[in-house]
């Protein structure tokens, strides 16, 4: 091992990253064009792509550096969330990356970004099994530390492939930047010889619902707290609350804890235990609160607006195709606005750029996918804008991006308030620059439709004193028995609402 003391050699610690979210309930896959397409890079190109974004891999970057360490940028892949990625791609990625570690020459470590919720048709634990054929790769005694995002589910194959991981601590995600920051110090330590981290978790069977998972809000807000004061321990070294990810059919789905340490396992493990316990004893409220598509726009009718209701159906950022029309139709038919709705329709793109800026027509948008997200909405619009559908974003926001395109995108309106933004790529909701980089302006809506759960809250918080969530029917419904199970653990609360456990 080569660490900075004095005059000895600088230490070598490489970075790897795979990341999706596999939500199995689609019935397409995801393949290798959606990594090429969103984030596939190696070497240097990856230091370049990270170097200024508010993400765990920039974490890394500073933080390895701030410890006299060299960083060694390894592989960076990711994609949108979508379905289960095909073996083929899988193996692709995961030669790809173990190749990279071969030729990096000497290192001292690694850092990783695993996701958590990433589903191979092949290997339903896809995390899991990157990260054990990492450790086979590289030996028992090479620390592997690293950041999880808390929609992960948790698999025992994770926690013995490495030495420690911790999750980010807020959802929406806010705090990337700052966990890749901590990993990189656990990293630092442990090469100094300063710690020893040794990790332990433990699985309550239940699934905290997505609805619940919002870190500023009880009872979720009471429950991370839990975790604040674990993390205040004597030789505790990480805490950290796997919310959990229902979208993915596996047997690890489901909400679990982990605690880090300096050297005592079983320490470790009796912290988990407790965490869990408490996360347990709150099931009850964690469980969902489902609010209909008919009372949402009701009551954001009377609220202060802007009023954001959140598609939880249509949660782009958890593989939904995004073009739900569910509240687009209710809006049209109690005629509430003005309000504002994204939908991902290329075809419709096309349609509006044959009219061009000013046309007017009877246009059919959205439900092109399946009838379960709403079926295709049918009224005049007038085609306000086209653009190329980019944008930047300076602010800290879920996911850290900075960058978005969503392809060619149109600008509709009707005579009945409705604005209806149609993309040409999926684009999940984490700026409101979707909205201002093209000149319109939140604050003048009085519903603004957001599809996703908690993420677009960072962003959407700015402007909307009111937001409601809301139980649209699609493949990222909120009410988890919904949903057609077949891998999952049972019993597990809330489906087997009398399951009882003893940790």
């Amino acid at each position: 091992m080569t660490i900075l003391f004095g005059k000895l050699p600088m230490a070598r610690v490489g970075i790897l990253a795979l990341i999706q979210e596999s939500n199995t309930f689609l019935p397409g896959a995801t393949t290798l064009d959606h990594f090429r397409q969103e984030l596939l890079l190696i070497g240097e190109d990856v230091r370049k792509q990270f170097a200024g974004a508010h993400h765990e891999l920039r974490g890394f970057l500073d933080g390895l550096r701030r410890a006299g360490i060299e960083a060694v940028p390894l592989f960076a892949a990711r994609a949108m969330p979508f379905g289960a990625i095909e073996p083929a791609a899988f193996e692709t990625l995961l030669e790809t990356m173990l190749d990279q570690v071969r030729r990096a020459g000497h290192l001292d470590g690694l850092l990783v970004a695993p996701h958590g919720a990433t589903v191979a048709a092949n290997f339903p634990d896809a995390d899991g099994e990157w990260l054990t054929r990492l450790r086979d790769l590289v030996g028992p005694e090479m620390p592997i530390i690293g950041t999880l995002d808390p929609h992960g589910n948790l698999s025992p194959a994770m926690v013995a492939a490495t030495n420690a991981l911790v999750s980010y601590r807020t959802n929406p995600h806010v705090d990337q930047e700052d966990r890749g920051l901590e990993a990189a110090e656990i990293m630092a330590k442990t090469l100094r010889g300063e710690w020893k981290p040794v990790q332990a978790a433990s699985y309550p069977p239940m699934a905290m619902n997505i609805e619940r998972q919002c870190t500023s809000e009880s009872p979720c807000r009471e429950l991370t707290g839990c975790f604040d004061k674990v993390r205040r321990r004597d030789g505790v070294i990480g805490a950290s609350l796997m919310l959990g990810f229902p979208y993915a059919d596996v047997d690890e789905m489901g909400s679990s804890t982990l605690v880090i340490t300096n050297g005592n396992r079983e320490f470790a493990q009796q912290l988990a235990n407790e965490l869990a316990a408490e996360m347990w004893a709150l099931r009850q409220g964690l469980a969902g609160n489902f609010l209909s598509v008919e009372d949402a726009v009701a009551q954001a009718s009377h609220l202060p607006g802007p009023v954001c209701l959140l598609d939880m159906g249509d949660n782009v950022g958890g593989g939904s195709p995004g073009d739900g029309t569910w509240i687009a139709h209710e809006l049209l038919r109690t005629g509430i606005g003005p309000a504002f709705v994204c939908i991902d329709d290329p075809q419709s793109v096309i349609e509006a750029e044959k009219l061009g800026v000013g046309g007017t027509a009877m246009m059919t948008i959205g439900g092109r996918m399946d009838e379960l997200h709403g079926a295709p909405l049918k009224a005049t619009f007038t085609v306000q804008q086209l653009s190329d559908g980019r944008y930047s974003e300076t602010g800290v926001r879920h996911g850290g991006f900075t960058e978005f395109d969503q392809g060619r995108t149109a600008v509709l309106v009707n005579n009945q308030g409705l604005t209806i933004m149609l993309t040409s790529k999926r684009t999940p909701p984490f700026s409101l620059r979707q909205l201002t980089a093209f000149g319109l302006k939140p604050e003048r809506f009085q519903i603004l439709v957001a599809k996703g759960v908690n993420a677009p809250l960072a962003a959407y918080h700015e402007v909307c004193p009111s937001i409601l969530r809301v139980n649209t029917r699609g493949v990222t419904v909120a009410d988890m028995t919904q949903l057609p199970y077949q891998k999952r653990r049972r019993p597990m609360f809330p489906f087997e609402v009398t399951t009882s456990w003893l940790n």
